[in-house]
Order: structure tokens, then sequence, then C-alpha cells
């Protein structure tokens, strides 16, 4: 109780200057962060927070040349960690203005890094505005004078010839991965990419978004597997997209207290992606069940 009370304080005082820069070293790298930045805090509850996505790379890229594309980058912190354990290139795509300064003092150092300053959509051109909460940004509909640059799927394929064949998603946009992934996934359907996002019912609803759907519509692209964390990246099972709507559905029911609620890490793997399915394997063994 006392640790839990010290946090909270802590946080109140760090948030009332958010973005004052400070250096911070974790999980193995030096990242430029606002002091507000929660990845510290995880790391330190959990030692397994983001090693999932950093692990499923280095394995992927045991087989095939590691390119990435990073939706929803904040700070880099994914696309430097990623970078620190493996060779290869990731397109970090980042649409909140205030956090692009910490991305680009991250990131541009890396030649093999590459960075849209734009919001990923498919949707109908509204206007979007920044919602911003303790380190992570989402994003609701807006006025046209908050309207920020916004970037299609097929459009970045076709301006970043080096990420034609795609290896790995990772997309961390709280409650518009159900949109994005299979749009992704459907531009880049020849690649077969491996797709790895955070799913969480509550921001998906908060955005406007079905849950549900996602999994039908990544079914019909011809993906099967998944492996499933929880929010601190701890394993939790391995389903397919035929199977996880029923622990999907459970995750999803409404909770007396929206801080009590929890979210997935998953990953996901074409039905002809051999050294994916190998990759999850190492990561999430197949006997591990909901």
């Amino acid at each position: 109780m006392a640790s839990t009370v010290k946090r909270r304080v802590g946080w109140l005082v760090r948030d009332r200057f958010p973005f004052r820069p400070v250096v911070r070293h974790v999980q193995g790298v030096e990242l430029v962060l606002p002091w507000s930045h929660r990845l510290p805090d995880y790391a330190a509850w959990g030692p397994q927070y983001g090693q999932n996505l950093v692990e499923l790379a280095r394995l992927l890229a045991q087989s095939d040349p590691l390119t990435v594309l990073d939706v929803g980058a904040n700070v880099g912190d994914s696309a430097v960690q990623i970078l620190n354990a493996v060779d290869g290139k990731v397109l970090c795509i980042e649409a909140d203005t205030a956090y692009l300064e910490f991305l680009h003092r991250n990131v541009d150092s890396d030649a093999r890094i590459s960075v849209v300053e734009a919001l990923l959509t498919v949707d109908d051109g509204r206007a979007k505005t920044a919602v911003r909460t303790g380190g992570t940004t989402r994003f609701t509909d807006g006025d046209a004078a908050d309207a920020m640059k916004t970037v299609s799927p097929g459009s970045l394929r076709e301006e970043f010839p080096d990420f034609k064949s795609l290896r790995l998603v990772k997309s961390d946009t709280d409650g518009y991965e159900v949109i994005l992934v299979p749009a992704i996934a459907s531009t880049w359907a020849e690649s077969r990419p491996v797709l790895f996002f955070e799913y969480d019912p509550y921001l998906t609803r908060l955005a406007g978004n079905d849950p549900y759907a996602i999994w039908g519509q990544l079914a019909e692209l011809g993906y099967t597997d998944i492996a499933v964390w929880d929010h601190l990246g701890v394993p939790l099972a391995r389903t397919t997209t035929t199977d996880v709507i029923v622990p999907a559905e459970r995750l999803g029911a409404p909770v007396d207290r929206p801080r009590s609620r929890t979210y997935w890490d998953v990953a996901v793997v074409h039905g002809d992606d051999t050294a994916g399915r190998a990759a999850l394997d190492q990561l999430v063994p197949v006997s591990a069940t909901f």
C-alpha cells in the first residue's frame, strides 16, 4: 500500500512537468524521455515488459532480413531496443508532436531508422486531436484546427521501397489496432508480416471501434496462429484466430473499476509463415492455454 501511494505521488509530481527531458537507462538502452513517461516504471515492475517484441524480432531475423513497421512509435523505445538486439531497419510512424521531439532525439543518429510524422489512418479523414496519459497517446475526433497530417498504408508502402517486403508490424495506437492492423496486413499481403499489437477492448470501444471483428478479418487474410502475453509481457496462451474470440470477450467484459482492466500483447502469424510460427513456439509454448 505504501509503495502504491509513493508511486502515485511521484507520478503527480512528474505530471506537473510532463515534458521535461530526462535521460534514462531502460532495459539495456539509453533513452531521452519525458519526465512523466511510465516506461521506466513498467520496466521496474515487470522486467519482461516489452521484451516479447524484442525477442520476436530477434528470432524472425534469423531466417529473413528484418524490416519493421512501428506504428505509434512514441519516443522510439521499441525501435531502439529492437536494433540494439539485432540488425535490421525500422520505419517509425508517430503523429503526436509532443513525442516527436523525443523520438527524433532517440533515433535520428541511427541510419537504420526512418521517421514519418503523420497519423496512419484508413478512416473517413475526420480531424483527430491527441489525448495524452502517462507517456502514451490516443486520438479522438477533433476540430479542423487540430487536424494532423495523415498517411495510408498504401502510400507508406510506395514511399519507402526498403519496406516493400515487411517482416514485422508493431502497432500501439490505443484502440485503433483493430482498424489499422488488418489494413496493414492486406496492404503487405505478399510479405505476410508477423503482426504484433496491443489488444485492449476498453480503449478500442473508447475509440468507437468493435474490439472483436479483427479476428475474423485476420482469419480471412490467412492469419492463423496467435501468441498472447499479459500487459507486462508474461506469456499467457497460444490460440488461433478461430478460437480467440471467447477469451477475447472475457477480457473485454465490463469491470467495476477502469483501473482494474487489463490488456494483451498479441502476435499473429500467417498460416504459410513457417518461420514465424517457429518463433512463436519458442516464445510461448503451444501447450499454454487460457
